[in-house]
């Protein structure tokens, strides 16, 4: 997991890992092979999805109809509606809302059917950038539970967010980015107890 206040890249780097970007210096690794020069639908099908900055659904399709967009480059079409009812396992209140158009949703619910849509394309890594943001309290601690759960069914989970101790709190890692560059790294309890980190990001002196 990655932390920092705004502008030091965050969203950069997640569109440079999705080739929405090409990198100036270095290169994108994943699975072990470089990836600098393949599309994003690619990437996508290696095994790459992301949940986007402000959930960003189609606002016009049903809830169903962004879910199927998740499956759009899938090729095992007889698993895609299995798929489907496993992802809405995970998120009940969709499943009331299949017929609903996504643009009427609330913040919170936009905020699932943004993740149920990357599940939908089979990651093994998922990016997601500022899954607090916009969200109640308690929305944002529904959130992080349920990218626990995502964690714990195998899929690694790769989030850049501003709320410091929340995504510590459930990280095993985490990246400190300033302007650009990793300036802190560890394990989340390590950054956790770090002076620097509580008094830079969790507001103690």
């Amino acid at each position: 997991m990655r932390d920092g206040p705004q502008r030091v890249g965050k969203t950069t780097l997640l569109n440079t890992v999705m080739g929405g970007l090409a990198p100036t210096v270095g290169t994108v690794e994943f699975d072990g092979q470089v990836i600098n020069d393949v599309r994003t639908a690619q990437r996508i099908e290696r095994g790459l999805a992301i949940v986007p900055e402000n959930r960003r659904v189609f606002p016009r399709m049903t809830v169903r109809e962004n879910l199927e967009m998740g499956a759009f480059l899938r090729r095992d079409r007889l698993s895609v509606e299995a798929d489907l009812e496993r992802v809405i396992g995970l998120f009940p209140r969709l499943r009331e809302r299949l017929a609903q158009r996504a643009g009427t949703l609330s913040g919170g619910e936009q905020q699932m059917l943004a993740m149920a849509r990357a599940l939908m394309a089979r990651p093994r890594l998922l990016l997601m950038d500022e899954p607090s943001m916009g969200l109640s309290p308690r929305l944002v601690q529904q959130n992080f539970e349920l990218i626990q759960e995502i964690n714990r069914s195998g899929v690694t989970v790769f989030v850049v967010e501003q709320n410091a101790a929340m995504a510590l709190a459930i990280a095993h890692r985490g990246y400190v980015l300033r302007t650009g560059e990793i300036v802190m790294s560890g394990s989340a309890p390590e950054l956790l107890r770090s002076q620097g980190i509580r008094q830079a990001y969790l507001g103690e002196m």
